[in-house]
């Protein structure tokens, strides 16, 4: 009778488990309309690639492979940004469906980056982890210069904050010594794979080392904390059923850091991403810390921007506050150069994680009277039929949010993600209908096009072309360096003319701030301008190569080819002028002013030493994007042109084999009713390429 009991209860708590599962998967749903869209032509696409890896030779078969696992690898990325405490970790942990996934009651001190890899594709139980570590050239400049607050302050003269930093970071080190012994130098640049991950490893990668020690009595492990303080970023793949397509949640480090390093690594994942989310904390929202991340998203466009104000459960009458809150950030962003069309959504991720632990009944008395005075605003008559979990999931803003971020990666980097593929898979598509159909014309009168003669015409035209884009990218280019430095060398006439008239208006007092905002906005006007040349000039050299591909094929092949269609690809979005948003500093308030006006003469030897400063400053990011940035742009577009061509030529080859077998007996080497049928096969697979495409 007792097993007999025991045996009951096990089979109890299991459905207990499956049913908290269900609802769970259930609730992760709500808002992914658009995402379960872009998920059904991301099926539809790969059996269209299927049906067209049947055709062809090998070679074909590798090109729509390769085609295969581009669209496999599609995982839209959604950065999350915001100060210390603003709740991102546990937005985090809401969104990915569990509850205590990341730590979120410790503050990480390093620069931690933590990507979750949501896999719809993955089998359950198959988690996998890995850590990456500082690389050593990085840690000798934090070390040697403090980061680049340090340089900044040593650039300055600050010696007094040049010193504390210093302080700061030997302590870092010793830390790291004091944890990892002789290993530490040898981990630098390291990665560490797991195949799983639970709290405590993810713990001892991510979270302060120096809040523990082995002495430390409420410690659960020695081991916690051990590699954080040398820890870059970590990634984590977890089993996501709930999701329609696999998806990227990155969870930075908070922007107020110390020395900046998080902000440099925060400015990367930004760069990575198509979506950013910015979580502001309701009862301080848009603080001083908070316009650092204004400062950030001000290169971001309305649609690849998401502010999620968290923690309402907080507030003591959300219903009254939270318009308030609302009309003071959007006035803020217009104020401050941010994205004015920005969508906000409010809510509450303790809520989220409440429902997720099934834990709704264990919310304190704030926080109840705080969700009361939410649902009387926010639901309406159908809502209230739903059970508590539902209404509280609702409430806590989840489904706004995975609505807003799927709809921005639906229409936007997976909607131009299926696109490329697509027509690239059209253009396979095309050379084999041509392929077909230079059979069947190889077995009447006339001779073959030379293969070689062929290829030798293409390789020249396209060469032809891709010199005319790279002429074109150059002029831009030269265009926009000059104009980036003519509003780089105007602000600083700005800049010490201000500081000239504060010093004979106010004389050296210890305070002098100057806003680099028109700064800012000039040299992302001068991107845009750039960007948007470049990318109409890749353009145009795109759709001409297609069009010279095209008559090639005309006058290679002649009536074969009536119908052919060549679908030039589309030149990307550019990515947001991120660098941008790096921090200036132009905020004098240190003893060091007083020191450094005192080792001058006169105002000609100031405005010189100030000048060189600021421009040494603000040189950096003038040249990280008149420089790397446009490197990388148009190696893109250069890039995307080379495999354009590369496809092309490979389509030739294979039109050109299939010729060659064709002629001399093609009609009693394949029946026509054979060839007919595998025209009609492949007609329908250019229809549904043609439909993802769209």
């Amino acid at each position: 009778m007792i097993w007999g009991n025991r045996m009951t209860m096990t089979e109890d708590a299991s459905l207990q488990a499956d049913t908290a599962r269900a609802l769970r998967q259930s609730l992760l749903r709500r808002g992914m309309e658009p995402l379960g869209a872009l998920g059904a032509r991301a099926h539809k696409l790969d059996a269209a690639l299927a049906d067209l890896a049947r055709h062809g030779d090998a070679a074909h078969r590798r090109a729509v492979q390769r085609l295969r696992d581009q669209l496999a690898a599609l995982e839209p990325a959604v950065t999350l940004l915001g100060q210390v405490k603003s709740g991102k970790t546990t937005l985090v942990n809401a969104m990915s469906g569990w509850a205590d996934l990341l730590p979120s009651d410790v503050n990480p001190w390093t620069s931690v980056v933590t990507s979750l890899h949501l896999r719809p594709d993955m089998a359950e139980g198959t988690s996998r982890a890995a850590f990456t570590f500082f690389g050593a050239d990085e840690w000798d400049r934090l070390m040697a210069k403090g980061g680049k607050l340090g340089e900044l302050a040593d650039r300055a003269g600050a010696a007094g904050e040049l010193q504390r930093i210093r302080e700061q970071i030997e302590a870092m080190r010793d830390a790291s010594r004091r944890h990892l012994g002789r290993r530490f130098e040898l981990l630098l640049g390291q990665t560490h794979d797991y195949g799983y991950f639970d709290k405590n490893l993810v713990e001892r990668y991510i979270c302060l080392g120096d809040l523990y020690s082995p002495g430390d009595a409420g410690m659960a492990s020695a081991d916690q904390g051990r590699f954080a303080d040398i820890t870059r970023s970590a990634d984590l793949f977890l089993h996501a059923p709930a999701l329609p397509v696999p998806l990227c949640l990155r969870d930075t480090p908070g922007v107020n850091d110390t020395f900046m390093m998080r902000e440099q690594v925060t400015l990367q994942a930004l760069r990575d991403s198509q979506v950013c989310v910015v979580v502001l904390s309701a009862h301080q929202a848009l603080t001083a810390v908070d316009m650092g991340v204004i400062r950030m998203i001000s290169t971001l466009r309305a649609r690849d921007l998401v502010i999620f104000v968290n923690r309402i459960d907080e507030l003591s009458d959300p219903a009254t506050q939270v318009p308030e809150i609302r009309d003071s950030i959007a006035a803020t962003l217009k104020a401050r150069g941010g994205p004015e069309d920005a969508q906000i959504v409010f809510g509450s991720a303790y809520w989220a994680t409440r429902v997720l632990a099934n834990q709704i009944n264990a919310m304190p008395d704030a926080s109840r009277d705080a969700l009361m005075s939410w649902a009387a605003a926010r639901l309406g008559p159908g809502d209230h039929d739903e059970d508590a979990a539902g209404m509280i999931w609702t409430l806590s803003g989840l489904p706004d949010l995975y609505a807003a971020l799927s709809a921005r990666i639906a229409e936007g980097p997976g909607h131009e993600a299926l696109s490329r593929i697509a027509r690239a898979a059209m253009n396979l598509a095309s050379g084999l209908r041509l392929a077909q159909s230079v059979k069947v014309s190889a077995t009447g009168e006339g001779s073959l096009p030379d293969p070689a003669r062929i290829d030798h015409d293409l390789a020249g035209l396209a060469a032809a072309r891709r010199t005319e884009l790279e002429d074109a990218l150059a002029r831009g280019l030269d265009t926009f360096r000059t104009r980036a430095t003519r509003a780089h060398d105007n602000f600083l006439d700005r800049a010490t003319q201000s500081l000239i008239r504060h010093l004979e208006v106010n004389g050296r007092t210890p305070s002098w701030h100057y806003d680099p905002m028109g700064l800012r906005l000039l040299l992302r006007s001068a991107h845009t301008v750039f960007a948007t040349q470049s990318r109409g000039a890749a353009q145009a050299a795109f759709d001409a190569v297609a069009e010279d591909i095209a008559g090639l094929y005309a006058r290679a092949f002649g009536a074969a080819v009536d119908g052919l269609t060549i679908a030039a690809p589309q030149s990307p979005e550019p990515a947001a002028p991120i660098t941008l948003g790096q921090t200036i500093a132009l905020d004098f308030k240190d003893s060091w002013w007083t020191g450094w006006w005192q080792r001058t003469r006169g105002y000609r030897a100031f405005t010189d030493s100030f000048r060189a400063m600021i421009g040494a400053e603000t040189g950096a990011i003038l040249s990280e994007l008149t420089e790397d940035q446009a490197r990388t742009l148009h190696e893109g577009l250069l890039r995307q042109f080379d495999d354009f061509v590369t496809g092309q030529r490979d389509a030739i080859a294979g039109i050109a084999r299939s010729a060659a077998e064709g002629e001399g007996g093609l009609r009693a080497a394949i029946s026509w009713s054979g060839a007919n049928g595998a025209a009609q096969d492949l007609a329908q697979t250019m229809e549904h390429l043609s439909d993802c495409a769209a």
